[in-house]
Order: structure tokens, then C-alpha cells, then sequence
């Protein structure tokens, strides 16, 4: 057996999220099954997050063991070419060790929220971001942001549905800013809860458009109650970038 690792991007839109599920479309389905047909075995890849329906990638890691000690660049392609029409590649596949694990290896991981911030109704974009068409202050968004960055209990940030056995978690980065008609927002952690950064950037955005103050976000942050979240962002906006191990 050889292991690999596969550094993934994908088009969320359309699938279930990445884990398999027996009745839904998903990202991991679509690449064990070209893998399968590469392969000709069943085996089944470990990826570093497990990104929900309708959210997007282009930093996911994978890690799966085959019978065969393929040349990584020759093992990308096939898969690739086994995988369409699905919007979904194979950037990079090389082998790795035996103790590599792109899940419980993984040290950082990083997302992207993108914000567009206009009137006019979203065409290229469309299921690529989250339109408001209301005006935000993307400074306001960054300066209350910061009350989240560290060691907190975040259950109002979390998914009702959440399994993780602990609220805690390390908030490293939680950035704000506005590129012309966007706003960006840069989060990193080992590790999140469900939802919890699509909930932070609802919360954010309450703040951007004058429905909150900062102090209002710190109080949501204190109370450990998931009724004072605010609205949780749409999946389209959020971007799985990057993984540092």
C-alpha cells in the first residue's frame, strides 16, 4: 500500500458537503469513486475539514492509501479525467508517509468568507459569494471581529447539531477587509465547530450594517447561548484555502 495526498479545490454548489452520505451527492463520493476506477480498488480518503453543503474549496487536503505506487502527477490526471463532468480537481497528488494523516496531521486551517457589497444582482458570482446590498463598514466589521480572536467558549457560535466534545477552541485570526466591492473575511484555528465560522460572519455582518455595536458582539461571545448568535451566513460565501501541517 502507498499513501497519498491530494491537495483538492472544488465547486461546492450542487453537493451535499464532502462527507459521503448513502443518499446525497458529495464531494468524497465523486473522488473515491474515480479513484476506484483508477485504482480498481474501493478506498476510502481522509479529508482535513468536512466542509457542509454548498461550501467551496481550493486548499482541501486528502489522504488515501492504494495498492499501487502511482507517479503523482500521472495518478492526478486519471483521477481528473475520471471526475468529470463534476467541478471538482485533483491540484496536486504525491506520495507521503505512512503517518500522514491530512485530518489529525493538520496543525492550521484557513477560510475565506467573501462579502459582495452592491446593489446589482450577482451573475459570474452567483452561488460564489453572499450579496448584500445594504452598505457595511468593513473597519467596524474588523475592529469588533477582534473581541473573538483567542481562547473563548463559543457555543453561541455553534451548531445546535455540533458533535465536537468541547465549545472551546482557539480563534488565531479574524480579519476584515474591503477590495472594492467585496469585503473579505480571513479566519484561521486547529480547528472549528460546526458552522462556527459562517455564524461568526453573520454575527460580523450585524455589526457592519449598523444593527450592532461592537459591544454587542462581545456580549453575544459572553453569553454562551446560540439564541444570540446572529443570522448564519449563507454556505456560497465561505472558501476551505488552505491547511498547514
Amino acid at each position: 500500500m502507498a499513501r497519498f495526498r491530494l491537495d483538492i479545490e472544488y465547486d461546492g454548489t450542487g453537493f451535499s458537503g464532502w462527507q459521503r452520505q448513502a443518499n446525497a451527492l458529495t464531494v468524497q463520493q465523486v473522488i473515491e469513486d474515480a479513484i476506484q476506477a483508477v485504482d480498481g480498488q474501493r478506498v476510502k480518503i481522509t479529508g482535513a475539514g468536512r466542509t457542509d453543503t454548498g461550501v467551496h474549496a481550493t486548499g482541501q487536503v486528502a489522504t488515501c492509501d492504494l495498492h499501487k505506487d502511482w507517479r503523482g502527477d500521472r495518478l492526478r490526471e486519471a483521477v481528473n479525467a475520471h471526475m468529470r463532468p463534476h467541478l471538482i480537481s485533483i491540484r496536486k497528488a504525491e506520495r507521503v508517509a505512512d503517518d500522514f494523516d491530512a485530518r489529525f496531521s493538520a496543525h492550521r486551517r484557513h477560510y475565506l468568507y467573501r462579502i459582495i457589497n452592491r446593489r446589482a444582482q450577482l451573475t459570474l458570482d452567483f452561488n460564489k459569494a453572499w450579496l448584500i446590498k445594504r452598505a457595511l463598514n468593513a473597519d467596524a466589521m474588523h475592529e469588533a471581529a477582534q473581541v473573538l480572536v483567542g481562547y473563548h467558549d463559543f457555543t453561541t457560535f455553534r451548531d445546535a447539531d455540533c458533535q465536537a466534545e468541547s465549545p472551546m477552541r482557539t480563534l488565531e485570526r479574524l480579519d476584515v477587509s474591503r477590495v472594492g466591492e467585496e469585503i473579505h473575511i480571513y479566519t484561521s484555528a486547529r480547528s472549528f465547530l460546526h458552522r462556527q465560522v459562517r455564524s461568526m460572519v453573520g454575527s460580523i455582518e450585524n455589526v457592519g450594517s449598523g444593527k450592532w455595536q461592537a459591544r454587542d458582539l462581545k456580549a453575544a461571545l459572553e453569553s454562551k447561548d446560540r439564541m444570540r448568535c446572529g443570522p448564519v451566513a449563507p454556505a456560497a460565501g465561505l472558501y476551505l484555502i488552505g491547511v498547514d501541517y
